[in-house]
């Protein structure tokens, strides 16, 4: 980088900085600088040659580097590259660990209450989005669950299987498929699955059947995940036992609407009516249950309703998705960030279709991304989404936060 360009850059950052309302002072708290430092490089006194501290200027100032640099600039979102770079530890995990096979290390010396409560740490951590913290602890945790199954009998021993198919549903099998790894949340599936066997629990059998859904559709077979989800809530309606299985019937019914929205070879009415009559199940069960965490998920009036503005959504009736989205206050699942992130993004995604609405679009896909980044930046319909409105008309200050999502999710714009 020679002086004149260094120069333009401290032009382009004294710009941004003030577009954005912010303060010298602010700036260089947020960057990681001192005030005389960022004076001197705003005045082409300092030339800012470092990326790293290109990026942390951008990142405060919530824009693409390219609009300080003038070119592209290779994105970096470490929490993300943290899931992925423990993947291949999970997948030796889930290729090893098998109810037939021994495991290989001796279970650990610790109370069930506290393995229960590792289980329920990696399901808060799903929830909240945090993929590189789960996926580094999950084989580990797997490991350790298998260990203790297998060293237990009787009720201690139905205890942890019950553990472990909470810690494959759906820590493991959502994380996978959320990061793209479709095959291996096939496997954590199988893994449950084998568990749940042992277990001769027919509403254990539904779950499994629930999350086998989930990774059918993100294999690109609705129809199969349909009939996965079909089969599970026909056993659940015969064992609505307790309010964790009106909850799971209630999840079951939200899941065979998503499966119907992605089912092309049925004509548009016909899915939109059996996608309403899904719905329209979910919200009586919902309103028997209220609110739950039954099976480490979000079941209740609030989920219902974030599904009405996703389902509408990817039916393409915008003006409706939006609409439905009145009323519905996300933040009332406070421990599932994933699922607020998830009800902005989807309100986003429909805003973008609706013309003169465009800078409500980027504003909901910014409250996304800053509830749960890393579930926003691996979305690909977020992605999507925002090539798509790189196309149209839009205000000088809405194109630049447009930009520096496209930076972060990874967009060579």
């Amino acid at each position: 980088m020679n002086e004149e360009q260094a120069r333009r850059i401290g032009e382009r950052l004294r710009s941004a900085r003030r577009q954005r309302g912010m303060s010298l002072r602010n700036l260089a708290g947020l960057a990681g600088v001192s005030v005389g430092y960022l004076s001197m490089v705003e005045n082409g006194q300092r030339l800012l040659d470092r990326s790293s501290l290109i990026t942390s200027f951008a990142e405060a100032l919530q824009i693409a580097p390219s609009e300080l640099t003038g070119q592209p600039f290779a994105p970096v979102d470490p929490h993300t590259s943290a899931a992925h770079e423990a993947i291949p530890a999970l997948r030796l995990t889930l290729m090893g660990l098998t109810m037939a096979t021994p495991p290989d290390r001796r279970p650990p010396e610790v109370p069930a209450a506290v393995l229960t409560e590792r289980v329920a740490k990696a399901n808060r951590l799903y929830h909240a989005a945090e993929y590189g913290s789960l996926a580094a602890g999950l084989p580990t945790l797997l490991a350790d669950l298998h260990a203790a199954a297998e060293a237990a009998v009787g009720a201690a021993r139905r205890e942890l299987l019950k553990l472990l198919a909470d810690a494959y549903h759906p820590a493991c099998t959502l994380l996978l498929k959320n990061l793209g790894y479709t095959d291996l949340a096939f496997i954590a599936v199988t893994r449950a699955a084998e568990a749940i066997a042992e277990l001769d629990d027919p509403v254990y059998s539904a779950l499994s059947g629930f999350f086998h859904t989930h990774v059918l559709m993100a294999a690109g077979s609705p129809t199969q995940a349909l009939a996965q989800a079909t089969a599970a809530a026909n056993t659940l309606e015969a064992h609505l036992t307790s309010p964790d299985a009106h909850a799971l019937l209630g999840e079951l019914h939200l899941i065979s609407a998503t499966s119907l929205t992605q089912d092309r070879q049925r004509p548009g009415n016909t899915r939109a009516e059996y996608v309403r009559g899904h719905l329209a199940e979910a919200a009586k069960l919902a309103g028997r249950t209220g609110e739950t965490r039954a099976w480490h998920l979000n079941f209740g009036p609030t989920n219902v309703g974030i599904h009405k503005v996703s389902l509408n959504t990817d039916l393409g009736l915008h003006g409706v998705a939006v609409t439905a989205g009145n009323g519905v206050h996300p933040e009332t699942l406070a421990e599932a960030p994933g699922r607020q992130a998830a009800f902005h993004a989807d309100l986003g995604r429909s805003l973008a279709h609706l013309r003169g609405r465009e800078a409500q679009a980027v504003a909901a896909l910014l409250t996304a991304e800053e509830i749960a980044p890393q579930r926003i930046h691996a979305n690909a319909p977020v992605r999507n989404t925002v090539e798509y409105l790189t196309d149209r008309q839009l205000s000088a200050h809405v194109a630049r936060d447009l930009r520096g999502l496209a930076h972060r999710i990874g967009l060579p714009l």
